[in-house]
This record gives C-alpha cells, structure tokens and sequence, in this order.
C-alpha cells in the first residue's frame, strides 16, 4: 500500500488517546528586561508571550489530529484550574474532543512551562512542571474507566501515553491498565499501542512501543539480558516496537526482527516528539494496513516531518507527502 493510499484510508478511523494529557506551555522572555526584585533582589525573568499546545499524551492526539482521521478524541485527568481549561481550548482547537477528561478539585494540570529566550530562541532556563504527586482519588479512576469502556468499542486506534514518570499521580493506575489489558482482550480487531516510560513490563494483549533505553531496562528487569523476543512474550503481544532514533525501528514478531529504517534528514531542528508523532502514524497506519512493517515505515516518514519542527511539531499529509518525494530521490 503506498502512502498516499495510507493518509487516504486513515480518514475512515477513529482514534483514542487514554493517559497523561498534559498543558505545554512555551513562555518566551526577554533578557534585556531582566532587573532585580526590589523584595528579593533576584533577577526577574520578564516573559514577554507565551503559546500553548496540548503535551504528553496530548501531544499524541495532535500528531494524530493533524494527520486527518475520521476523529480523535482523549480520556485522562485535568484540575478545576486554569491550566485545565488552557488545556481543554487548546484540545479543541485542533479539533480533539476532551468531553471525557476528569475534572479533579484541587488538583493540579499536568503542566510544563518552559522558558525560552527571545534573543538566541533556545531554552534555557529550567522548566517549571506543574504535577500531581498524590495518587488519583477512587472516584477519578473509576470514572476514566468508565469513560474507557464506554468509548472503545467505537475506536479503531486506542494509543495509551503512559507518561508519569512515578506511579504517583499517573492517569495509567494498575486498575487503569488492566482495563487496557481486558478491552484488548476483548476487542482484538483494535489497534492498542502503548508508549510508557517506566512500566513497559506491565502491560499485555497491546502493541508496546518502547524506546530502545526503555526496552532495554524492561529486559534487564525482567531477565537480566536484553532479549526482545522474550520481552514480546512477555508482553503477549502479537508485535512489539522498539524504537532507535536515527536508525528506525525494529518490529519483532513470534518468528524474527524486521528493521525499518528511519527516512533520511539532514540537520534535524528538534527531536523532541519524535516517538509521539511515529506513535500516531503507525497507530493509524495499522488500521489501515494491518502490517506492522508498512506500518512503522509510515511512522517514521510522520516523525522525518516533525523533527525538522522546533518544538513537538505535527506532520498533515502534505507534508508526509512531500517528505517522501523528498526521501525517495
């Protein structure tokens, strides 16, 4: 199937995000307004605009969104505050429903503010996380499960973004993930893809797309060698993905590991987001092709786009399209 015929099959297909949707917010200052606190004498840090966009799994959805789907709609947690709602308008303008987040009192949005200086356009001051460390309330969990198993049967993609880092304060609780398992389970026509940084060990039934440092960690912890066909059976999975970067991805099935290269880019701007964006393109490539192989090739022609982006950039089909033309020569 060729990759035109791909982004013209993906606009049938529905898509879910369930996990840590998070707020990015890129607050630019200016150093020249930098003038000592006259209670404090520290140095102000004057921002001068600041932009907002959907980040962690939110990321996921706009990779997803911007690609064209039939719909794409996200299941997590937000606070009754004003990143919360800075984070609902940011999901809806580009077009992702978040009518199934949790509003949680006295909770804090998931928030990265990052600082970012207007002269030389680089980060550099330290970002400021705005994070939950207290477990989710029952009342919260029971609801994201509720609304999980409401909304998948009506999915083509389900792509879990477990993106905590402690299992303090993460939408992907033990409760959480064995309903991830049993839906699976249950409905085995549907693409799950799972991207976690520190519980790849735990999931099951799913597609999981470990980084190669996060697939590695999870071998060692489990069987104190690095041995990805164990991990995938592990996992029971049909197929797992491990990502390398600049060198692609590596898809390992019961019976062999298949590369698929990376696309070529020259002087990559930000990788930041990289796995997000091939995450969302072979999630949806899958409902298309069934073919994890075709699949993750399209992945990573999605995240040849979005590194040459500053920030986590999105991919639309023309410029996957033109990405190939480009590639191809």
């Amino acid at each position: 199937m060729t990759i035109a015929e791909i982004l013209t099959g993906l606009t049938k297909f529905s898509a879910l995000v369930v996990g840590d949707i998070c707020l990015d917010r890129w607050c630019t200052y200016d150093p020249a307004t930098s003038e000592p606190s006259r209670e404090t004498g520290i140095p102000r840090v004057g921002v001068v605009a600041t932009e907002v966009t959907p980040g962690g799994g939110g990321t996921v959805a706009n990779n997803l969104a911007s690609l064209r789907p039939k719909s794409v709609a996200v299941i997590g947690v937000r606070g009754d505050d004003g990143f919360g709602h800075e984070l609902e308008r940011a999901l809806a303008e580009r077009g992702i429903t978040a009518d199934l987040l949790v509003k949680i009192p006295n909770w804090h949005t998931f928030t990265y503010t990052k600082i970012i200086n207007s002269h030389s356009g680089e980060e550099d001051k330290p970002r400021i996380d705005f994070i939950s460390t207290r477990p989710l309330p029952e009342s919260a969990e029971k609801q994201l499960i509720s609304n999980l198993r409401s909304a998948v049967p009506g999915m083509d993609a389900i792509l879990v973004a477990d993106q905590a880092e402690t299992s303090s304060g993460g939408v992907v609780t033990p409760a959480v993930r064995e309903c991830i398992t049993e839906l699976a389970a249950q409905f085995p026509e549907k693409i799950f893809l799972v991207d976690s940084r520190k519980r790849v060990d735990l999931f099951r039934n799913v597609m999981v797309k470990p980084n190669r440092d996060e697939a590695e960690a999870a071998c060692d912890k489990l069987f104190g060698e690095v041995d990805y066909f164990r991990l995938r059976a592990h996992l029971r999975s049909k197929v797992l993905i491990v990502t390398h970067g600049p060198q692609g991805a590596l898809i390992v099935d019961a019976a062999k590991e298949t590369w698929s290269k990376a696309w070529p880019v020259e002087k990559p701007v930000d990788i930041c987001g990289a796995g997000d964006s091939f995450a969302a393109g072979t999630a949806l490539a899958m409902a298309v092709t069934r073919d994890p192989i075709s699949s993750a090739g399209f992945g990573n022609l999605v995240a040849s786009v979005t590194v040459m982006k500053k920030g986590t950039g999105t991919a639309s089909p023309e410029e996957v399209l033109s990405a190939e033309v480009r590639g191809s020569k």
